[in-house]
């Protein structure tokens, strides 16, 4: 795996980075559609130390991780525009996190019942008045929403994060001039 060139940014605190990952909302999965790169955004969990996502059985995302489960999962969330009065030096304040592995299919119902509850405690916290019953993952997988659901897992063999923090008082806000 090569090295971070921007030394000065790369972020080695495992628990900002773990913090980061358990907030961030938007990962994006990037593979290998034979010599043709496939991204495709997705919602996602950070339990465990591994990476959770599901979505529709079949297509093509399924069908390229089928051929090459090897993946990388890139987190950016961008904070602003970092201003200078030399052009040159304005910058974005930002963080990412690019976590490669290998994407699995969740077979275990115990693990995606699991999954799919820390989904819903990410996305809509506090919405449903009950933990998520595993006869509704089950059928949740099965045909009966038009269409069978998958939950993968990518157990991250090596993972990089950079980050460009914000200067507060170098924020850009409309109106703001050199």
């Amino acid at each position: 795996m090569d090295e971070l060139r921007y030394k000065t940014r790369e972020v080695l605190d495992r628990s900002k980075i773990e913090t980061f990952l358990l907030q961030a909302r938007i990962g994006h999965l990037g593979m290998a559609d034979g010599h043709l790169p496939y991204v495709v955004p997705l919602n996602f969990v950070w339990t465990d130390g591994k990476l959770y996502f599901h979505g529709a059985t079949g297509g093509r995302r399924n069908r390229v991780m089928d051929a090459n489960p090897e993946v990388c999962f890139t987190v950016c969330e961008e904070y602003g525009t970092i201003t200078d009065p030399v052009p040159a030096k304005t910058d974005t304040a930002y963080m990412s996190v690019m976590i490669f592995g290998k994407a699995e299919p969740v077979i275990d119902l115990d693990e995606a019942t699991h999954m799919l509850q820390e989904m819903i405690n990410k996305y809509v916290p506090g919405y449903y008045n009950r933990p998520l019953p595993q006869q509704h993952v089950d059928r949740y997988r099965s045909a009966v929403f038009g269409g069978p659901v998958q939950v993968y897992r990518i157990n991250p063999h090596h993972i990089t994060a950079k980050e460009n923090p914000m200067e507060t008082e170098k924020m850009f806000r409309p109106g703001k001039t050199v």
